[in-house]
């Protein structure tokens, strides 16, 4: 209505000018630099310092005089949030604001497949449209540096290149229909405890190599219209208005036309916003999720204290202009484009998407023979079972409540309890096993423990007497769990579930452990357990996606996008002191460098429980001779590798090839290997596919910080080619001239 509202107001503006001259911002066939030039030179300043700050939770100022719409922000990344409040953060009690719930960014992530993206990005931009919102808040490429990061579940792992190239065609696909990507959160924003001030010290080299590619990629190849600021300090200066971040590497080096927007409260300065590259101010005087205060929207750092420093002399009104010319430039691209579809929200085709991408992105972890005679468990045979006990809260539990400012209001939600039974039917019992406390804000859920024998118990005696469990465990989106606004204090499983699994494997060996998190966990019971697998956040078609690999019904493909460490002092930011994570409540120093993930485990020799890359699948592939085009490379050249990748299991599935890069010798010290390129194919049972991966010398380069610039130095180079970062069957030398 909003929006049918406003089409009949810029009409009537138009029809009211036409015998005049209609103004060129209105006109759409115009060069959209031409209308931004036009509608600020109409603008008074006051009117140009409104636009740059937050009008609602979610929206900030258009030009009402002159028909120009605010800007309707949400929540995301993976779904429409429920409509909030127009000044606190309640929920608006609509009763039309229900969409699909597509799975978190991990299990995007985990499909690597730029398709999957895609489709994510089309729908979740169709959904927006129909919610009527101009910019969805996501994707996030925050990199993964510790699994005690509350909010690693909206990010897409801790590789930089997997990140930039799934980012991408979800922006490209989103923006398609009118809706603004805001990426974030940049950057830096590896954790949430102290978020809002912990100032981040790294190297530049851990900067350029590690946490910035993907959002570089994000605007450079993505396009992408608009960039939220991180909450934390970097070097010193909130990256909300931060010069190195925002003028130096985002607007000049990457030449970024679109607008910086806050995380909400994240501007503190209103002389460093000014001159430091921020855009839009949105939520400050709240902590981004609950508070609230008397402060009104004119009291922001970006309204009356900026006009009156402007009006002064104090900053100059050309900042005033650059801000506007932005946001101006995203309003016509969103808000003000008028040729656009109506979009749709929990339709069929969406609910597909949701349970494709989902299906794709299910990590088969383990699956263990069980001796001579018996095979692997998975996939479930329904015809060999009787009684299949479920166990498990997450077996029931709806996982897109919670986590923060990701919670999503599901039309539908398929529980895995409700996906089983409709594929087993009465063979399905179930057990909850352990119970989650209701989450308390600030303190971990705790539960009593005669509740939590009492339940462990109860799924122990049914154990004995069912054929096969299936447990449906891991995290959920309480505070300190899977959640924004705070970290995880423990790498194990909570709620005894350690207790748990080691009591109903010890009276069922006919056991599968399915993980729904976003996070890595401990696992001292992973000899014990034959079939493991990492489920994620799987979305309102989750049940059914899960059900499907559970059962063979969808062959595994995914792969980790995460490496998993036998324990958190085996991961690289929790292996130094505290300094290093999660800092002195002051400043944070990322000593691990450069050394991220699979990264540190290579270089450093300490073997993960999950390789970063790993993943089952119910066929077997096995990996041929290698053809190159040459065993040389020099500047401004290329060569390609075509490697043979032969389905010799049973059924047909998918590979997700893997080539990596090691540097045999370097002035400055590299990891072992780097994912550079990969393909996802599908392979029939008894068929090759070739695989041809084309490398060239940015694939060889690293950032040296001696000169400011990514160099390549000649010598010898090693190409890993595989199923994860550390099975690489194939291995090829190379000079670099």
């Amino acid at each position: 209505m909003r929006k049918k509202i406003l089409s009949i107001a810029i009409f009537a503006f138009t029809f009211l000018n036409v015998n005049s001259q209609t103004p060129i911002y209105l006109d759409e066939s115009k060069p959209i630099e031409e209308r931004v030039t036009d509608a600020l030179s109409r603008m008074t300043l006051q009117e140009k310092v409104k636009l740059c700050h937050a009008q609602s939770k979610f929206s900030s100022y258009g030009v009402s005089r002159l028909g120009i719409p605010e800007l309707w922000m949400s929540d995301g990344p993976h779904g429409v949030r429920a409509e909030i409040n127009w000044n606190n953060w309640n929920y608006a009690g609509w009763t039309n604001d229900s969409i699909t719930v597509f799975p978190a960014l991990t299990c995007l992530a985990a499909t690597w497949n730029p398709d999957m993206a895609a489709k994510y990005g089309k729908a979740i931009g169709e959904e927006a449209l129909y919610r009527e919102k101009d910019v969805i808040l996501g994707p996030g490429v925050n990199i993964y540096r510790t699994p005690l990061n509350g909010r690693n579940f909206e990010y897409m792992g801790e590789d930089p290149y997997l990140a930039s190239v799934m980012c991408v065609p979800y922006i490209k696909e989103l923006q398609k229909n009118g809706v603004a990507a805001c990426v974030k959160h940049y950057a830096l924003n590896n954790q949430e405890q102290w978020r809002g001030h912990i100032n981040v010290e790294l190297s530049d080299r851990a900067l350029h190599e590690i946490y910035l590619p993907a959002f570089k990629a994000a605007v450079e190849e993505g396009g992408a219209w608009s960039i939220m600021g991180s909450y934390n300090k970097i070097r010193g200066q909130h990256a909300c208005h931060n010069d190195l971040m925002l003028n130096k590497i985002l607007k000049n080096d990457w030449k970024f036309d679109g607008a910086v927007i806050t995380d909400w409260g994240g501007c503190h300065d209103t002389k460093e916003a000014a001159l430091n590259g921020l855009d839009i101010e949105m939520g400050s005087y709240t902590n981004g999720l609950t508070s609230e205060s008397a402060f009104t929207f004119d009291d922001y750092f970006l309204a009356r204290p900026y006009l009156e420093m402007i009006q002064k002399g104090e900053v100059s009104e050309s900042t005033v202009n650059e801000k506007a010319a932005r946001i101006l430039r995203l309003i016509f691209r969103t808000a003000m484009k008028r040729n656009k579809p109506f979009g749709s929200v929990a339709t069929k085709e969406h609910y597909d998407v949701a349970r494709e991408i989902a299906g794709e992105g299910i990590v088969l972890l383990k699956n263990e023979k069980r001796g001579n005679k018996l095979p692997s468990i998975l996939p479930i045979d329904g015809e060999k079972y009787k009684k299949i006990l479920v166990v498990g809260d997450n077996a029931v539990r709806m996982l897109n409540q919670g986590g923060g400012s990701s919670e999503l209001k599901a039309k539908d939600m398929i529980s895995p309890l409700q996906g089983m039974r409709e594929l087993y039917g009465e063979k399905i019992e179930f057990a909850q096993g352990y119970m989650v406390g209701r989450p308390m804000y600030g303190r971990e859920d705790k539960i009593d423990k005669n509740v939590e024998d009492s339940l462990r118990a109860e799924a122990v005696a049914m154990a004995k007497e069912a054929d096969l469990i299936v447990m449906f465990g891991g995290l959920n989106k309480n505070h300190l769990q899977d959640c924004e606004g705070g970290d995880r204090t423990s790498y194990s499983l909570p709620f005894g579930q350690n207790e748990l699994i080691e009591s109903l494997t010890a009276v069922n060996r006919n056991f599968v452990l399915v993980l729904l998190s976003g996070n890595a966990v401990e696992m001292p019971w992973v000899a014990k357990v034959p079939a493991i697998v990492q489920g994620w956040y799987a979305g309102s078609m989750g049940g059914y996606a899960l059900a499907d690999v559970l059962s063979g019904k969808v062959n595994p493909s995914g792969k980790l996008p995460f490496s998993f460490p036998v324990k958190l002092s085996d991961c690289g930011a929790n292996a130094f002191d505290s300094l290093a994570y999660p800092g002195d409540s002051i400043n944070e120093v990322y000593k691990e460098d450069i050394l991220v993930g699979y990264r540190w485990h290579d270089t450093k020799k300490i073997p993960s429980l999950f390789p970063f890359g790993h993943g089952l699948s119910y066929t077997q592939f096995k990996y041929g001779k290698p053809q190159i085009s040459s065993s040389s490379i020099s500047n401004g050249e290329k060569l390609t590798v075509t490697i043979p990748v032969t389905n010799i299991g049973k059924v047909a599935g998918k590979e997700v090839v893997q080539l990596y890069v090691g540097d045999e010798k370097c002035s400055l010290q590299r990891p072992v290997k780097e994912l550079k390129k990969f393909s996802k194919v599908n392979i029939l049972s008894g068929k090759t596919v070739d695989v041809t991966f084309t490398i060239d010398e940015d694939d060889f380069k690293f950032y040296d910080d001696r000169k400011s610039e990514w160099v390549v130095e000649p010598g010898k180079f090693k190409l890993y080619i595989g199923s994860s970062s550390v099975s690489v069957p194939v291995q090829i030398n190379i000079n670099y001239k």
